[in-house]
């Protein structure tokens, strides 16, 4: 429906003129009009869509559209700051920072090695992925999503790259913690998985979706501006 009116046609019928009579013209305003042709009363009254949208159906679009911008910016700050810990070692979960490549850290080698499950159906695919120093190319792409997924999100702009992107990670991830698979840690107790087919890393990925596809970049961002000098790929 988008900007369309909504117009409804009533014909009245008129006493037929004399001979000689010109016809009336068409009289009304925007919106509603009144147009009389050989005896015949056309009237038109438009309605806007938004007259037919209920005030609490507005409050809640409005509210709604808001709160999926907060959401937007608290999952790229979860990204942005996992990417600033990693990279600078800020001491709350990494103790050897990665500098780019230059320094003790190495941002995915423990997950790789330790952190896949160990009876999961990829669990040498990537375990060989492990990189052997912290410039490994796999560093750099890991922590390049981090960035971009976090700036994109905070920022509300490449919501289309940002969330897919992210949403890929995140899926990989969940691939590799395997969670419906049980095994045993190295006391031989069985560990196992609270849910053996969800996970906060599909959890993430659906609401990534979400925000992508109710453009929540427009909402508490620069969504509007960058779509408005961005090719739609960009969006």
């Amino acid at each position: 429906m988008g900007g369309e009116e909504l117009s409804v046609l009533v014909l009245e019928a008129t006493p037929s003129r004399t001979p000689g009579e010109s016809p009336r013209h068409v009289r009304g305003s925007a919106g509603q009009g009144e147009l009389v042709i050989e005896g015949v009363s056309m009237s038109t009254t438009t309605d806007s869509p938004a007259d037919l949208v209920s005030h609490d159906d507005l409050i809640i679009t409005t509210a709604g559209q808001k709160w999926s911008g907060v959401v937007r910016i608290l999952l790229g700050f979860t990204f942005l700051w996992a990417f600033l810990d990693k990279t600078f070692a800020w001491g709350f979960s990494t103790t050897k920072a990665w500098m780019f490549g230059t320094g003790d850290g190495n941002p995915t080698a423990g997950f790789l090695k330790f952190g896949a499950n160990p009876n999961g159906p990829l669990h040498d695919f990537f375990g060989n992925l492990a990189p052997g120093s912290p410039s490994g190319i796999i560093n750099w792409l890991f922590m390049g999503a981090l960035l971009g997924a976090g700036l994109g999100l905070v920022l509300g702009i490449g919501m289309r790259i940002s969330c897919i992107g992210a949403s890929l990670l995140l899926l990989s991830m969940f691939l590799a913690v395997a969670p419906w698979a049980k095994y045993e840690d190295k006391g031989g107790s069985t560990v196992a998985s609270n849910n053996p087919l969800l996970d906060e890393h599909i959890i993430y990925a659906s609401t990534l979706m979400v925000l992508m596809f109710i453009c929540a970049g427009r909402y508490w961002g620069l969504g509007r501006m960058w779509e408005s000098k961005t090719p739609s790929w960009l969006h």
